[in-house]
């Protein structure tokens, strides 16, 4: 029994170091002094819960100071037989999860020489918790010389401390590691230690970690901020707390609130005209819905400092307000960009009051101008709907697919296929495309055999985010329309909506919004080049609105990692920035409202 107990300890002691974070790497700090002692813990599953215990009588009362034993409970009750009880109910286990370890710490306030000895007696009348494959009992404050650890059962283990130089035998009774943060330094949990001060906490991990030992630090600063610190600067293994629900929460959020960038791609480095044209034939508009510049930083973070979009020398900012609401939806923001209409939410194509306006696409169509949109959306989503619909709902898919029957658009890409084929009026709108002369391919695949000039793709392929593999659909996509669109004396207009950058800030999922910021950064590029060989294109880079209200709060541009916070699972009404980039670029210096943006695409073209 005594070597199984060993080998068990060994394997979660070295298994913990290293490991992604969770509710096992919390140390329940004085839990005894929290409302519900050992529940609360218990149902968050920490890793570990401390017990203060005085001997008193031959009892074990559990208390902080002597002036609280008149009212403490003894250990068996708050601890010992609720353990047991839980033990019985899981068949030999602490937690039903087998391959979760559960330690009681037990912090001796009295002499360890009386108080141990009657803490043995105890624990030795619950065979069940000795006996348990994920539980363990481990002794710190008043604990013995270490010599002397061979005299004692088995099933006891011992916090270690980083001054003493442990034999191997001892090692294996060491859980943890742990000294006070307030020995080494006074740090508040803000900002970052001083140097001298971080060599002094590393050295002490270092040292644990070459023995194969966790770290915990008690007294260190106890939120969310000083957690982040302990974990991604000091590398502690165990987090100390006070908070423990807040804590399980920290470490449950971290899993979406952080992103590693493993694999970086290279930015495009423009190279400017030293003398644009004074005016554009061409527009290209990227719009990355969702895309505040948090979101773009942590695309520049996770790329290891590098991002293409941040290399366009002229950024303006636009106010994304509807015109009935401080935050703006996609519909009434892209109807905006569209329009140049300030609308109510959920409109499409049409003003305040509900009647149609005029869309961009709609007047280049008029003087000839070839147009293309692509999503990584149904094509009737709002962002593209509102460059061709006019509905008073965003959710009128159907009447939408109708609209683009009239619109005239050369090309369209995205998914969204059921709203032209199956239908709850039965049309097919599939057999109307063919007849008004599209090629019509149910497949993004189809894409690089198409030879027609106009085309519709819907495959609802495009719509699966990065990180599930869509692939780079929309700079392909972006390709292809500018191989079919150039040539002497064609205009064109093109919109590419990087649509997913905003899901992935309402699920609050920071790796699916710096995978999609990401995908979006590689299109940028390549309208980036074509806009260098080409001197009648203006790129325009901007946002409908952003979403999540997404700060940065921990970042490495060296290993690309970053970590964010969100403060809403919807859009806020922080501006988004403009990026211009071509002839007329100067234009979109500036602040100024969401409208501004078709006003002066129009002004520009109208130069001609």
């Amino acid at each position: 029994m005594k070597f199984i107990l060993f080998s068990i300890q060994l394997v979660w002691t070295f298994s913990v170091i290293g490991q992604p974070y969770s509710s096992s790497s919390i140390f329940a700090h004085n839990d005894y002094a929290t409302p519900r002692p050992f529940y609360t813990a218990y149902e968050n599953q920490v890793g570990f819960i401390e017990a203060d215990v005085f001997l008193v009588d031959n009892n074990l009362r559990v208390a902080h100071t002597e002036k609280e034993l008149a009212q403490a409970k003894t250990l068996q009750e708050l601890y010992l037989t609720p353990l047991k009880q839980k033990i019985l109910e899981n068949n030999g286990f602490a937690y039903t999860d087998r391959e979760k370890m559960l330690t009681l710490m037990i912090d001796l306030k009295t002499e360890a020489s009386v108080t141990l000895p009657a803490l043995i007696n105890i624990v030795s009348t619950y065979p069940e918790l000795i006996h348990s494959k994920n539980f363990r009992i481990a002794i710190s404050g008043n604990m013995p010389a270490p010599h002397t650890w061979s005299q004692y059962p088995s099933w006891l283990y011992f916090d270690g401390r980083p001054a003493i130089n442990y034999t191997p035998d001892q090692l294996q009774r060491v859980v943890m590691i742990s000294t006070s943060m307030a020995a080494l330094t006074n740090w508040n949990g803000k900002g970052v230690l001083v140097k001298e001060h971080y060599e002094r906490v590393k050295d002490v991990v270092s040292k644990a970690h070459a023995v194969g030992k966790p770290v915990r630090f008690w007294g260190a600063p106890d939120f969310i901020s000083a957690w982040m610190k302990l974990i991604s600067l000091v590398k502690a293994d165990i987090i100390n707390t006070d908070h423990v629900e807040a804590c399980v929460q920290f470490f449950k959020n971290r899993e979406f609130t952080t992103y590693q960038g493993e694999v970086s791609h290279t930015a495009y480095v423009p190279a400017p005209k030293v003398k644009w044209k004074k005016t554009p034939q061409n527009i290209i508009l990227l719009i990355g819905d969702g895309t505040g510049l948090a979101q773009l930083y942590s695309g520049y973070t996770a790329n290891h400092g590098s991002l293409s979009i941040f290399n366009i020398p002229t950024v303006g900012l636009c106010v994304t307000a509807s015109a009935n609401n401080y935050i703006t939806d996609s519909a009434a923001g892209a109807t905006a960009l569209a329009t140049g209409t300030l609308t109510n939410n959920r409109y499409i194509g049409v003003d305040a009051n509900g009647q149609p306006v005029a869309t961009l696409v709609e007047i280049l169509r008029q003087q000839n101008y070839h147009t293309a949109l692509i999503t990584s959306d149904d094509v009737t989503g709002a962002t593209p709907a509102s460059f061709y619909a006019h509905q008073p709902e965003r959710g009128m898919s159907e009447p939408i697919a109708n609209d683009f029957l009239k619109s005239k658009v050369d090309i369209l890409i995205g998914g969204g296929m059921k709203n032209f084929s199956e239908r709850k009026d039965n049309r097919n709108l599939l057999d109307t495309l063919k007849k008004q002369g599209y090629t019509v391919a149910t497949r993004f695949a189809a894409l690089d055999t198409i030879t027609n000039s106009r085309f519709v793709i819907l495959d609802n392929e495009t719509v699966l985010p990065i990180q599930k593999g869509r692939g780079e659909i929309l700079s392909r996509s972006l390709n292809k329309s500018l191989q079919v669109f150039s040539g002497k004396g064609k205009k064109f207009f093109i919109m590419v909506e990087g649509a997913q950058i905003d899901w992935g800030g309402h699920a609050n999922n920071l790796g699916y919004i710096v995978t999609e910021v990401l995908d979006f950064d590689k299109t940028a590029a390549e309208a980036m080049k074509f806009v260098d060989a080409d001197d009648d294109t203006l790129l325009i880079i901007t946002a409908d609105h952003e979403t999540g209200g997404l700060s940065l709060i921990d970042g490495d541009l060296k290993t690309g990692f970053v970590q964010g916070a969100f403060s809403t699972t919807d859009h806020s009404g922080i501006p988004v920035p403009v990026f211009a980039y071509g002839p007329g670029s100067e234009y979109f210096k500036g602040v100024y409202l969401n409208t501004a943006i078709f006003v002066k695409i129009k002004q520009l073209l109208n130069k001609k």
